[in-house]
């Protein structure tokens, strides 16, 4: 029989929650294997000082969460890693790597946006070919969406073009300044999908230095006459991978250091609507020379393949939509029908402020079960987190990680400049519901801890 002696992690909790917290980790550290006998409850109770119903409580709520099966008349007995795992060993590790929205929102109101779809009379135009720049009610709506729910306050839908998401727009912003061959400037650490990008057309990425706000000013001068960089893309809201957002006085420092410099900025914005309280996008200070990323992907469904591409005034619109015209043609119609619907009648309002109580909720559980290993969010409904350290140390953490049944976004994707900002990015929203959430975060927190959950060896 084991002789677990559980310590119950702080927190405002209830008491069973926290001891079933507790069992979680001590199965994810190794410290309890599988098959081993937990105690009797009656033991267990006198043992921590406890009332008998909070610990019965908190061995039922554990076998329903999978960490123990109980059998009649021979006690209560631990299942092991595979119940760490996100529901079976076929539904493969719990995934804290994936940036995306919690699915339940807007899975609730997918049946009446189609039904609604039937019954509006422009649905025939989407089976042919939109305009290079999208259908103007699209773009209205899209528009519409950027200045009530990413600060984007002069959002202009005839600079506006809509894409397949925003992967896609960023695509064409980097064609539009840069050819195979040019430096482009970005955070030290960046989005995965920019330097997929750079990589693809040739383009040579440069990371400059970040501090607690995110890009440097003195770093970005200092790169642009090292490079002769014409363009820098960055993420001043919820930058990723590092959550960081920049106040309003640096992003006033950017833009002036872009015009006296003539740089071209690459603004992505994917994570606005996770920051309501965020100073204004760069677009807002310097739309004379911002291409403004934006999308409805990363807020209220992946698979809605939605994107905006905000271009400065003059002729980048016409470059634009000649590069549109050669590599797709045009937009696709049904996903930006739906979204720019669920912009109209309000729905995408309701499903984003649902997700982001649900990401706030997924926040606090993160921040109990991780504590100060996680860099302070720059806000409390943020998708992605961000765990500091060493690259070597965040290999290793990750690969803890994933033998005890979680994965993490690789700590090599989003870093340009080694040394400079490395660690690990810990998404929130992939995993299926809160309860798997817990399972991945209390593997990180066992693997943190330097244990290897299957070896049960201190690495």
């Amino acid at each position: 029989m084991s002789v677990w002696s559980p310590v119950l992690p702080a927190g405002d909790a209830p008491i069973y929650e926290r001891l079933v917290e507790a069992l979680r980790a001590d199965i994810a550290s190794g410290a309890l294997g599988a098959g081993e006998r937990l105690p009797p409850q009656r033991d267990l109770a006198h043992r921590l000082g406890l009332g008998l119903g909070t610990v019965t409580r908190a061995y039922v709520e554990a076998e329903k969460a999978g960490l123990v099966e109980a059998h009649v008349g021979r006690g209560s007995y631990v299942r092991g890693c595979g119940a760490l795992r996100s529901g079976s060993d076929e539904a493969g590790p719990v995934n804290l790597a994936q940036n995306i929205a919690p699915s339940g929102p807007a899975q609730a109101r997918l049946a009446e946006a189609l039904n609604r779809l039937r019954r509006r009379g422009d649905l025939s135009e989407a089976l042919g070919y939109a305009p290079a720049a999208g259908f103007e009610r699209q773009r209205q709506a899209g528009a519409a969406w950027l200045a009530r729910a990413g600060g984007l306050a002069t959002a202009d839908w005839t600079r506006m073009i809509c894409t397949a998401g925003a992967q896609q727009a960023l695509a064409l912003a980097f064609e539009a300044v840069a050819r195979p061959g040019d430096a482009i400037l970005c955070e030290a650490s960046t989005f995965h999908g920019a330097r997929a990008l750079a990589e693809h057309r040739g383009y040579q990425l440069r990371g400059v230095a970040m501090d607690e706000q995110g890009l440097r000013p003195d770093a970005l001068e200092a790169a642009v006459r090292e490079t002769g960089a014409r363009a820098v893309y960055l993420l001043p809201t919820l930058q990723n991978p590092t959550g960081r957002i920049m106040g309003a006085a640096r992003r006033g420092e950017i833009v002036a250091l872009a015009r006296r410099l003539d740089l071209w900025l690459i603004e992505d914005d994917v994570y606005g609507i996770y920051a309501p309280d965020a100073p204004p996008p760069l677009a807002v200070l310097a739309p004379e020379r911002t291409f403004h990323v934006s999308g409805v992907s990363k807020s209220l469904a992946p698979g809605l393949r939605a994107g905006f591409l905000m271009v400065p005034p003059g002729a980048f619109f016409e470059r634009v939509l000649r590069a549109v015209r050669a590599l797709a043609y045009a937009p696709p119609s049904f996903g930006g029908m739906i979204a720019g619907q669920w912009i109209e009648d309000g729905t995408a309002d309701q499903i984003a402020a649902e997700v982001r109580d649900e990401v706030t909720a997924r926040m606090t559980l993160a921040r109990r079960i991780l504590g100060p290993a996680l860099e302070t969010p720059a806000s409390l409904s943020a998708p992605h987190l961000w765990l500091p350290m060493a690259e070597l140390e965040a290999e290793r953490l990750a690969g803890r990680a994933l033998r005890a049944g979680a994965e993490l976004t690789p700590p090599g994707a989003p870093v340009v400049e080694a040394g400079l900002e490395t660690g690990v990015r810990l998404c929130l929203g992939a995993a299926r519901d809160r309860e798997d959430l817990a399972r991945g975060l209390h593997i990180v927190a066992a693997a943190l801890a330097g244990t290897d959950e299957r070896s049960r060896a201190v690495i």
